[in-house]
């Protein structure tokens, strides 16, 4: 077996595998150069930061062909424009995530699947190390292989924790089931991104969010991600891996807006809470963290003041266009300090996912 070193000095040629079209990204960044284009830099307080979104998306088609898939939008896929963007919106690097697909593939094709993924994923890091890193993908559905490959994934391949779903076939990430995947994130000290799996609310009221408004989607991915959190709080997952790092995209959901609640409930309905827990709920989101796009400033105001500005990590949900300001989100917010908006564009993801400065 091939170690990481062998590996990324292998992988610095190879990255026409993850299917770049029309030409790879080193090109896309000399022909820049040649044409005078520049990257917008981002300085607080006359002092350059190294912007890092945490929330960006790709595919790899050479995986999703394996289950008859094929990228959607075809943004998705790498090339040139993904460069071009980060340079205009002044994002320094970008932690790619796939948000699963797979989750229903049986065994042997979850394995092989992941495998080409997360290989392809580590080759185009290992050639652009100064603008990509990679969560690895996992086949949650089979807890011990997502820890095998959660494993292999950050000791050879060098990426940086995991992405997963908000929930897992209709089950919660809390289930007893996942405990090996926790344990194996907690022992290795990487961050896990969890995004709404889209249907994973929907699947269970679909007659409520449909109609317009495109409601699976603008409250459906929001819900099921307070659900998730909520499970890991109440049902002890946080207590019993009190190590893991959770980054929670679209700013948490719905939980921060509404947390004090949680607080009250087990106090009103103290038969509805038979689990003890080592503290109050709202003390749990303190320690989790969250992606920066709830679009006014004054939601991301208030987000700091429920979850702390110290757990807010810039993202952009690229190639969404759900926004295209997210470091001006965070200059714009009123009321931050310096040091806190540097955090949250970039100090603390570079913390988390082990971006040198």
């Amino acid at each position: 077996m091939a170690t990481r070193r062998e590996f990324i000095r292998n992988a610095a040629g190879a990255m026409a595998g993850i299917a770049f079209v029309g030409c790879d990204l080193l090109a896309a960044r000399n022909a820049q150069a040649q044409s005078g284009r520049r990257r917008r830099e981002v300085v607080v307080s006359g002092r350059r930061v190294k912007t890092v979104d945490v929330h960006a998306h790709c595919a790899v088609p050479e995986a999703m062909a394996l289950m008859g898939m094929k990228p959607a939008p075809q943004a998705l896929v790498m090339d040139q424009d993904r460069i071009r963007a980060m340079d205009d919106q002044g994002i320094d690097v970008e932690a790619l995530s796939i948000n699963p697909y797979w989750y229903k593939a049986e065994r042997d094709l979850a394995r092989a699947l992941i495998r080409i993924q997360n290989e392809k994923l580590a080759e185009l890091c290992a050639a652009q190390p100064d603008r990509f890193v990679a969560f690895a993908s996992v086949a949650l559905q089979y807890p011990d292989l997502a820890a095998e490959q959660l494993e292999e994934g950050v000791r050879k391949l060098g990426l940086r924790g995991a992405a997963i779903g908000g929930s897992v076939n209709g089950e919660e990430l809390s289930d007893a089931r996942y405990h090996p995947f926790w344990a194996k994130a907690e022992e290795l000290g990487v961050l896990v991104f969890i995004h709404p799996q889209g249907a994973g609310v929907a699947a269970d009221i679909p007659r409520r969010l449909k109609g317009n408004g495109g409601l699976e989607n603008v409250i459906g991915n929001p819900i099921e991600t307070a659900i998730a959190l909520s499970h890991l709080i109440f049902e002890g997952t946080l207590d019993r891996f009190p190590g893991i790092k959770i980054c929670a995209a679209h700013g948490g959901g719905y939980l921060p807006s509404y947390a004090a609640r949680s607080d009250a409930g087990c106090v009103t309905f103290p038969d509805r809470c038979p689990k003890p827990l080592k503290k109050r709920p709202t003390e749990y989101l303190r320690q989790l963290y969250y992606d920066s796009i709830v679009f006014t400033p004054e939601a991301l105001r208030h987000l700091a003041a429920e979850v702390g500005a110290s757990q807010i990590v810039m993202g952009t949900d690229y190639p969404f266009p759900w926004t295209k300001t997210s470091v001006d989100h965070i200059l714009n917010t009123p009321n931050l300090s310096d040091a806190e908006r540097a955090a949250m564009l970039g100090e603390t993801a570079s913390r988390l996912l082990g971006i040198k400065a």
